[in-house]
């Protein structure tokens, strides 16, 4: 017991290492650029439905989050696993592919792409707050995780508005639909390349690694821990109804809200809407400094879930 927390506390005064710092800022890069691709087809729903004859959004957002959600379970064993090297580059690379079967231009390829898409980017922020709590200060654990979530939601403000002004027929560029999923292939190709050799290999040695059998016992004593622990439950609920509004609430469903119940254009909708992920941009960082200064997690939730209930009940 003495030497665990002994470890706790070596690792809380351990001091930033850069190389780390990179495969943490690696990863919130990911992050953004996942988050940024998700909302692509949101922004291309028109051109989408005009090529394809109907909107496809009813199938591709639910595939995705059912395979975001699924995924989710196996990639934290993963990651515990196999570590930071092996994985997250590897997430990355399905992303990659999953943009080059969207720039195909079918729709069958374009949703399985999205799938795809779905898989790889789950490990975006566990990977990031894998390598926060892994190997960066326990101290500044909530900061680094508030920064990931400041980049992601940055991805979903700005990335979708830079696509738009790329596919504008009105604007400078008008840009091609499938070139713009070129154009995220060959990014998220740079990054598999980066994050592979930035990424820690992990402190396993292979004695220990062939020691641990790949079996089924294994692969469920993982879950069989916390979905036994009730903190873990309460924790995900927690979690889930925190996210919902805002993620899938307001971005997904948001611009139609508000154009037909204040009577504005889509437009002034989308602005409006915008404002959700600019506001994670600037909360998600302080609630982290907030939580770490002063050194609990219970009072930040509340006040946060608080904050939440007092803006809806405004937009009701």
């Amino acid at each position: 017991m003495s030497s665990h927390t002994d470890l706790n506390a070596q690792k809380s005064e351990q001091a930033l290492n850069p190389v780390y710092v990179l495969a943490w800022l690696l990863c919130a890069v990911f992050y953004f650029y996942q988050y940024a691709i998700r909302a692509t087809p949101g922004i291309m729903q028109g051109i989408l439905t005009e090529n394809w004859g109907h909107n496809p959004l009813g199938i591709m957002v639910p595939l995705y989050y059912v395979a975001y959600a699924g995924m989710a379970l196996i990639a934290g064993f993963l990651l515990d696993r196999y570590g930071a090297h092996k994985t997250i580059p590897a997430g990355i690379a399905l992303v990659t592919i999953g943009s080059l079967f969207f720039a195909r231009g079918y729709e069958w390829l374009a949703i399985t792409g999205f799938t795809l898409q779905a898989v790889g980017s789950i490990f975006a922020f566990l990977g990031a707050s894998y390598i926060a709590a892994r190997y960066l200060p326990q101290r500044m654990l909530a900061i680094f995780v508030g920064f990931t979530e400041c980049l992601g939601m940055a991805g979903a403000a700005f990335g979708s508005k830079l696509v738009s002004i790329f596919l504008d027929p009105a604007g400078a560029f008008h840009v091609q639909w499938q070139k713009i999923w070129i154009a995220f292939a060959i990014i998220g190709a740079i990054l598999t390349v980066s994050t592979f050799i930035v990424m820690p290999h992990g402190k396993k040695d292979e004695e220990e690694e062939q020691r641990q059998k790949l079996d089924f016992s294994s692969l469920i004593q993982p879950f069989r821990l916390i979905f036994s622990n009730p903190q873990s439950w309460l924790a995900g609920v927690i979690g889930g109804l925190l996210f919902a509004p805002t993620t899938i609430g307001i971005l997904a469903w948001g611009a139609s809200f508000f154009s037909k119940g204040e009577h504005i254009s889509i437009a002034e909708a989308a602005t409006l809407v915008s404002m959700v992920p600019l506001g994670w941009v600037i909360g998600c960082p302080l609630i982290g400094y907030i939580s770490d200064k002063i050194g609990h997690r219970r009072p930040v939730l509340i006040g946060g879930s608080s904050l939440l209930l007092l803006s809806y009940i405004s937009l009701l």
